[in-house]
């Protein structure tokens, strides 16, 4: 029997219309299912929060138990899941298996956050015990975006459920299955107890709904910059903490000792991989002079190789962008580039959603691909004759997520990344990269810092709470 049962989707107690699944690489429809109303997360998270109270004093082990049970299930799994993303977000094989193989990492590392030491016992002036214990916040809501469905959802899921807390999860609804019911499912089949996930595909009213939830005191969301700052702000006015990852336009460096033969790849992977709609893409390409004719040239006809087309019916390189809506951002950006000045030496042209991998060239600060997240497969390229230039070039954006520096002197690259402030540095590396056991997060414009992975997860997702026994009455002098 199918792990994702269509049925189950239509007959979910939600008061939302249906809601079509559309494959983006043919527009073919895929399922329906029902979306949530915001009167539905109050409801939800009420659930939530009673189902909570005798999870978190469940006995470590159990809880998880259960979260190794899901990442086995994900494994086991793997061909009906790996079919609906890439169906449902036009991922390719291959980027929907990363997205498989970390969601059961981020069930495997979660599941060692169960038993892990949950305070300090702290000196006291009075003759006392004194202590702190980390405790679950309650009940977390997670909002996730459609780029990498699986990814972003089960980042915070995972940990949330095995540090005690219950979720309420609202995935964007283009990618619900493969980013919310996929979860839902899995973690059934793996015993969780009802009540502790609740997944609630949606729009932004929803998600405004579950940050003013007074049940759900943490929110962890990933999007884009303007709709993190509008949960930041909704957040801040109801006192409670917001976990934003955020966007991103980061730099990969070219120092003029780099080996062009091993480049050209890594940097065509940076920019183009799931037709740059990550928030980590390489969005833009600093060169030494030295290199960087040659750069643009052979970075161009890697792109003018890859093959673009449905990833589910042939081997291709790239698939579609996720909706028109996308692509029409894409293209209005290439061709206001163009008419800025930038020369377009690949790609730039489209059929239906499939967007060619694209390069440009003679780029600067006016260049709206490079002033901004293309979120698309578009690599600007843009020269620089000193260290202190690419510095200077690669710190001045208002994001701060991911940094590539690629040189054959790995010390003079890690010299040059402390004078570029972001969240994440890769030497020799393009900026895609993510590891469950790794803290994830930018800086400025990127978001509010590493809140994702290893023991950023506990800071995340629980409360710390001072505790103090004393074995007799405290005497005062009144």
């Amino acid at each position: 029997m199918p792990l994702l049962d269509p049925k189950t989707w239509q007959s979910r107690a939600l008061s939302g219309p249906e809601y079509t699944v559309i494959e983006p690489a043919t527009g073919e429809a895929l399922g329906t299912v029902t979306l949530a109303a915001p009167e539905d997360v109050h409801s939800a998270a009420r659930d939530a929060r009673a189902a909570q109270r005798a999870w978190a004093l469940a006995p470590h082990f159990a809880r998880a138990a259960v979260l190794r049970r899901a990442g086995d299930l994900f494994a086991a799994q793997a061909g009906e899941l790996r079919e609906w993303i890439v169906r449902e977000s036009g991922s390719v094989p291959g980027k929907a298996d990363f997205e498989l193989h970390v969601a059961a990492q981020e069930c495997y590392e979660a599941a060692a956050l169960a038993s892990r030491p949950a305070g300090q016992v702290l000196p006291s002036e009075a003759p006392r015990l004194s202590y702190t214990r980390r405790a679950p916040v309650g009940v977390v809501g997670v909002i996730s975006p459609f780029n990498a469905p699986l990814i972003l959802s089960i980042r915070s899921v995972a940990p949330a459920l095995a540090l005690g807390n219950a979720v309420v999860l609202k995935p964007d609804p283009r990618t619900a299955v493969c980013g919310g019911l996929s979860l839902a499912a899995v973690f059934a089949e793996a015993g969780l107890p009802e009540g502790l996930l609740h997944v609630l595909p949606g729009g932004a009213e929803v998600g405004q709904a579950l940050v003013t939830d007074p049940q759900v005191p943490v929110i962890s969301f990933t999007g884009s910059t303007a709709a993190g700052r509008a949960v930041g702000e909704l957040a801040g006015r109801h006192l409670k903490r917001a976990h934003l990852e955020l966007g991103g336009n980061s730099a990969m460096i070219v120092l003029a000792d780099a080996d062009l033969d091993a480049v050209i790849s890594t940097a065509a992977w940076g920019s183009f991989f799931h037709q740059g709609q990550i928030c980590m893409t390489t969005g833009r390409h600093l060169v030494h002079a030295s290199l960087y004719g040659e750069y643009v040239e052979r970075l161009a006809a890697k792109a003018d190789s890859l093959a673009v087309g449905d990833p589910h019916r042939g081997q291709v390189h790239l698939g579609p962008v996720i909706d028109e809506g996308q692509l029409a951002k894409v293209h209005e950006l290439v061709g206001a580039s163009t008419a800025a000045g930038a020369k377009l030496a690949a790609g730039g042209t489209h059929d239906r959603l499939f967007y060619r991998p694209t390069v440009l060239a003679g780029v600067d600060d006016d260049t709206p691909a490079y002033a901004e997240e293309a979120f698309g497969p578009v690599a600007p390229v843009r020269s620089f004759t000193t260290a202190d230039e690419a510095a200077a070039l690669a710190a001045d954006s208002p994001y701060g997520l991911s940094l590539g520096i690629v040189t054959r002197d790995a010390a003079r690259g890690l010299d040059l990344a402390e004078r570029i402030p972001t969240g994440i540095v890769h030497i020799n590396d393009q900026t895609v990269n993510d590891e469950a056991v790794a803290p994830f997060g930018g800086v400025a414009a990127s978001g509010t810092g590493a809140r994702f992975g290893g023991e950023a997860n506990v800071e995340a997702f629980t409360d710390v709470r001072w505790t103090t026994v004393r074995p007799d009455v405290a005497p005062y002098p009144f």
